[in-house]
């Protein structure tokens, strides 16, 4: 039986966007995580806060996308010759007890800043529920590999856990390539 996908909903106001994530985040939720994080640093959007409210579970996947999406945050910007941060600001709004202990046990806590407490939107925010992104098994299964890739480069101590998943998503894009 396979468990439903979290569902996203995006409230923006000025430079500010809340993605609230509600269920389980896994690889299928990913992608259309990834998609709207792009979408939304495309057109501008400097200030994210993901809340975790109602996030009762995190895969590997989705915990590898959301530290790709830290590492774009807190990479230098090209822009600015002292390679300071690029001024991207990533909170993450109430992870319950697993996920902020899974991210702390992956090595990745450090590109966020944890908050607990409540938030109040903006009254003039517009809120956007995105539709699931269509995608093929080839995508999904590139997504994850990416994703696990992300975690293995962040932290030498996830080599031993995601190399072997690594080398099985790496297989299988091969076999789907060549049809065999």
């Amino acid at each position: 039986m396979s468990t439903p996908s979290a569902k996203l909903m995006v409230f923006a106001s000025g430079q500010l966007a809340c993605i609230k994530i509600i269920g389980r985040a896994n690889f299928t939720s990913s992608i259309d995580f990834k998609t709207v994080v792009n979408e939304l640093l495309q057109k501008g959007f400097s200030c994210f806060i993901l809340d975790l409210t109602d996030c009762l579970l995190m895969d590997s996947t989705f915990l590898g996308v959301l530290a790709g999406f830290g590492l774009k945050a807190t990479a230098p910007s090209p822009e600015v010759p002292d390679g300071t941060p690029n001024g991207r600001a990533i909170e993450l709004l109430n992870p319950n007890t697993r996920i902020a202990e899974l991210l702390e046990n992956l090595g990745v806590i450090h590109l966020f800043k944890v908050v607990n407490g409540t938030f109040e939107l903006p009254k003039e925010a517009s809120t956007h529920i995105p539709p699931p992104v269509k995608t093929t098994r080839d995508e999904v299964t590139l997504n994850c590999l990416e994703a696990h890739k992300t975690l293995m480069e962040i932290s030498p101590a996830n080599v031993p856990r995601f190399k072997d998943v690594a080398q099985f998503l790496t297989e299988d894009l091969k076999r789907n390539k060549t049809g065999s």
